[in-house]
């Protein structure tokens, strides 16, 4: 049976409920898929039919070591999914600007390069802003995320904002209409629409994401949203395993959030048709002289 690997961090050693879903799936095709700690250097990468990076969450704490995970798995030529150049080019979310100089609608962002810009309170005055978003570019989980308010913006909003503009920051101003309409993910699976999932976040919070209280469910969306979600991924030119596209509605049209090619949950438990789905888009990776290996 051939073997794929689904790569993943200590925290979720045996993958995610969500993920274990495709697992199944994979085995009613014959392929059997296993976890992987990205950050296991005893592991040889080459010996998987496909490697699929599911859920390493520890990515952006530590990104300077799965940069040089990404380097090492390119240089022995393993079968990654999605292909090292994207994965690459997803991890920096300035990937945003380039979309948006393609003519994709995304979030307003100020981009904080270094310490050295203007402040936190200028950016919101400059911008019209009365409340914003500030999170690092390499982020995921709402990981090192804010809301900030401009009435009540302190020498701690300040500071946090300086020290994470070092390595790069973005500001955007906060959408209310993720509180009252809810964000989407569309996923899409070897260049298919799959599903979607509804995101809204706790009462009192900002976040959609479930550690942080958030809640999903399933939903139909309407014909013009999956048909911007397909204009996003126009613009990716290399071929891709998977992808959600993330979008909200603000100031009355359908706007980019982000597009999640590294490590994005799939929300397969919201549709009993996704994991296999998945599962027929995994097979069709792996190489026909690997499938008995």
């Amino acid at each position: 049976m051939s073997c794929i690997a689904f790569v993943t961090s200590s925290a979720f050693a045996s993958l995610t409920d969500d993920d274990r879903l495709a697992v199944g799936a994979l085995a009613e095709l014959g392929l059997e898929a296993v976890p992987a700690l990205w950050d296991d250097e005893a592991i040889d990468w080459t010996r998987f039919a496909a490697v699929v990076v599911r859920s390493p969450w520890d990515y952006f704490v530590r990104p300077a070591e799965f940069a040089r995970w990404l380097d090492r798995v390119e240089a022995i030529g393993a079968p990654l999914w999605n292909p090292v150049a994207l994965l690459r080019w997803n991890m920096d979310k300035r990937y945003l600007r380039e979309l948006e100089r393609s003519g994709i609608r995304c979030l307003p962002t100020h981009w904080a390069e270094d310490s050295s810009g203007a402040p936190l309170a200028d950016v919101l005055r400059g911008n019209g802003w009365t409340e914003a978003v500030v999170k690092p570019v390499v982020s995921g989980g709402a990981y090192e995320t804010s809301l900030v308010s401009a009435a009540t913006l302190d020498h701690a909003a300040e500071a946090g904002f300086r020290r994470l503009a070092r390595e790069g920051a973005m500001v955007q101003p906060f959408v209310e209409e993720i509180r009252t309409e809810g964000e989407w993910s569309l996923l899409f699976f070897a260049g298919e629409y799959s599903h979607a999932v509804l995101k809204r976040p706790a009462d009192g919070d900002f976040r959609v994401q479930w550690v942080h209280g958030g809640r999903e469910r399933a939903a139909t969306p309407a014909p013009d949203l999956v048909a911007t979600a397909r204009e996003v991924l126009a613009r990716v030119t290399t071929p891709w395993l998977y992808a959600r596209v993330d979008v909200c509605r603000h100031d009355g049209a359908w706007t980019l959030m982000e597009l999640e090619m590294l490590e994005p949950s799939l929300f397969l438990s919201e549709d009993s048709a996704a994991p296999a789905r998945f599962a027929r888009a995994v097979a069709a990776i792996v190489p026909p002289s690997r499938r008995a290996a």
